[in-house]
């Protein structure tokens, strides 16, 4: 089972894995980075604060503050989060469980309090952005390792460190993304920059890292930027007063949790 992601939303589309560069390393194909990078230790549970920024082509800033949690059960990991300001989407809640199982898709729903209903995110959404961020629904998941085909593009040397420039290609012709370029560490397997390019092979969107820290232990991104370079629109993530192996118990990861909220 894949350990616990740093945070739901920046789950399936930041690349880090806990392991030191070695000889070894020099041998690995590109899928074996990758799977390093999908099975990074993050703990057995994360309890956070997520302050999320959207930012326009003109520069004005939206703010929304997030309390959020994710557990590791093990053959299904699951996170929710509650949105605490502004009063436009206060209440509003998001559930995602991702399943090891490669041949099942994450299950994921939305609470909206207008509507006083939980509705499922149907496989026809996951295309769509959540909550006005840059962030897809799909993005928000856990992709399968062998859901794309990866393949060491060349090796870079930035600022002096050594990076692994990895090609992700997926097999479902039909997916939003014709394919995903990583540029991965090569002494902590950190990705620092992703690059998402749309159905016709266009640049749409870029990912950055730009601050992780020692906590417990791990290494926990604290700090990252999701550009739309196609529309000039930025979203970036904070996260602060993390926990890690608190004990959260399992009933928090429910619909009647999303309507009750914390």
């Amino acid at each position: 089972m894949k350990t616990s992601k740093i945070n739901s939303i920046v789950l399936a589309i930041i690349i880090a894995v806990g392991f030191s560069a070695s000889a070894f390393a020099q041998n690995m194909t590109a899928r074996d980075i990758v799977e390093k990078v999908y099975n990074r230790p993050e703990g057995d549970d994360m309890t956070s604060i997520l302050t999320m920024t959207l930012i326009n082509k003109s520069g004005s800033e939206r703010v929304r503050k997030i309390k959020q949690f994710t557990k590791d059960f093990g053959e299904i990991e699951k996170s929710i989060m509650f949105f605490q300001s502004p009063a436009d989407v206060k209440n509003t809640s998001f559930m995602s469980w991702t399943y090891d199982d490669a041949s099942k898709s994450d299950d994921q729903w939305i609470y909206l309090p207008a509507l006083k209903k939980v509705k499922r995110i149907s496989s026809d959404s996951k295309s769509d952005y959540f909550m006005g961020s840059d962030f897809t629904y799909d993005d928000l998941g856990d992709r399968k390792l062998d859901d794309d085909t990866h393949t060491l593009l060349r090796e870079e040397t930035i600022d002096g460190v050594d990076y692994w420039i990895i090609q992700s290609i997926p097999k479902d012709e039909e997916y939003m993304y014709s394919k995903t370029i990583t540029w991965i560490r090569k002494d902590n397997y950190i990705g620092l920059k992703k690059e998402f390019y749309d159905e016709d092979e266009d640049l749409l969107k870029i990912l950055k890292i730009k601050k992780f820290e020692k906590i417990s232990g791990l290494d926990i991104i604290t700090n990252s930027e999701m550009e739309n370079v196609q529309k000039n629109h930025k979203t970036t993530m904070v996260l602060s007063n993390v926990q890690l192996n608190t004990g959260i118990t399992a009933s928090k990861f429910s619909e009647r949790m999303m309507t009750r909220g914390i």
